[in-house]
């Protein structure tokens, strides 16, 4: 049986991506219906994605580790770009966008240097 680790054992990228998901999904709750159903739910999708990567990265071993993080960057890219068109589209306030920008930068950061542990332990 598979250990589960403790919120102190889980790696602090995914930590603070939990928060950041939880935080863009109160965001997406907010936003107009028409922009819910379609841009909301892609962007929902995106951070939950990106949660349920890392989360199979926190547990993966050996070389599977590499290839997971790397998906979970190229998701993060996707979010900044979902986020910005929200911004663009009066969607997000400017603090709003300032905030997810500063929150994806560092999960960002944290995952890519994750990732290259990850790389170099193959």
């Amino acid at each position: 049986m598979e250990k589960r680790a403790s919120p102190t054992d889980l790696p602090i990228a995914l930590a603070k991506w939990y928060d950041y998901t939880k935080w863009v999904l109160d965001r997406v709750d907010g936003l107009p219906k028409n922009q819910r159903f379609v841009l909301g739910t892609r962007l929902a999708d995106a951070v939950l994605e990106v949660m349920e990567t890392l989360a199979g990265a926190t547990y993966a071993r050996g070389p599977a580790k590499a290839p997971l993080l790397a998906q979970a960057t190229r998701r993060i890219e996707a979010v900044r770009w979902l986020v910005r068109i929200c911004k663009d589209r009066n969607l997000l306030s400017a603090t709003q966008f300032a905030f997810s920008c500063r929150a994806v930068e560092e999960c960002g950061r944290m995952v890519g240097g994750w990732l290259k542990q990850a790389a170099g332990k193959e």
